[in-house]
């Protein structure tokens, strides 16, 4: 990991950055782009100029790293990050995903036949107006295909040159395991927040294997619950008012903190919001905070929508 000179106008620099694939930097706070769309991850935004707004404010700030999905409205993330960003700059990297069909707000079913996700992908190539995807991830493996026939295909389409990277969402380290096997992986994108760490052990397993020389990026989805942390008088009710911060500040310092692989996603269609979380990556935790915070130990809470 290695940090870019400090800018008072681009916060993100703070975080450090990160090679997907060992070769294509990215800032590793970056941004998820689901909450542009409307209620429940379904249609338009009730404020599309705002959506707009939170896109190109996100880059003012540093954000080279933006994460979306085809099922995100369906579609209506990706044509967002087009009218708000196209022609692209240079270093910014768009990830998106496919795997999951839509029928309705907060309806998700998993679909990996091969066919399916070459259309998908298709699809997302045009509506964000580009040649090549730096990185598509697998939104969901499909328990009912093959996992090499999903993963075969999306390895045809790199070698079609339609994609650049690979990458994973929501597995487990024995599912990650079969699929390096099949393709080259350089990221997993997981459940996993200050408050719901049950996806440790494939953090764990991307930090050994990036040791190893294996590049493999862990972009946390759901990053900034809190839970009860941020109870009154809390560990991280404390560390926010020493720091003069927020509590969903402090929970992305923590993860920047926790591992050198981390890429958090934070998402938002506010742009005071979405000011205030890049500001957390100037955060930086004493060695106490940073243990305070990692061994307090609460119940999992449960996501309000699908990464």
């Amino acid at each position: 990991m290695t940090t870019r000179p400090p800018s008072d106008d681009r916060p993100a620099d703070a975080s450090g950055t990160f090679r997907l694939g060992g070769e294509l930097p990215v800032n590793r706070l970056g941004y998820g782009a689901m909450q542009l769309t409307g209620p429940g991850v379904w249609g338009e935004p009730r404020d599309p100029g705002e959506a707009v707004r939170v896109l190109r404010r996100a880059v003012d700030l540093g954000v080279d790293f933006i994460d979306t999905a085809d099922s995100y409205g369906p579609f209506v993330s990706e044509r967002l990050i087009r009218e708000a960003l196209h022609p692209y700059p240079d270093d910014l990297v768009i990830a998106t995903k496919a795997g999951l069909t839509r029928a309705g707000p907060d309806d998700w079913r998993p679909v990996g036949r091969p066919e399916y996700l070459r259309q998908q992908c298709e699809l997302s190539l045009r509506h964000l107006g580009l040649e090549r995807i730096d990185l598509f991830q697998l939104h969901r493996i499909d328990p009912k295909v093959p996992v090499a026939d999903q993963l075969g295909e999306l390895s045809l389409l790199q070698q079609e040159g339609k994609i650049r990277f690979i990458g994973l969402s929501e597995v487990s380290v024995a599912q990650l395991e079969e699929a390096r096997k099949l393709a080259t992986v350089v990221s997993v994108q997981n459940l996993y927040n200050l408050a719901d760490r049950s996806a440790e052990d494939v953090l764990e397993y991307a930090e050994q294997e990036t040791a190893r020389g294996n590049s493999l990026a862990f972009i946390p989805w759901f990053p900034i619950a809190t839970g009860e942390l941020a109870r009154p008088g809390g560990p991280l009710d404390a560390a926010a008012r020493q720091h003069e911060a927020t509590p969903s500040q402090l929970a992305l310092a923590w993860l920047l903190r926790r591992s050198p692989v981390m890429l958090p996603i934070p998402g938002t269609s506010r742009v005071a919001h979405l000011e205030e979380n890049t500001e957390a990556a100037r955060i930086r935790l004493t060695d106490e905070e940073f243990a305070a915070l990692s061994d307090a130990v609460v119940a999992p809470r449960q996501p309000d929508s699908t990464g």
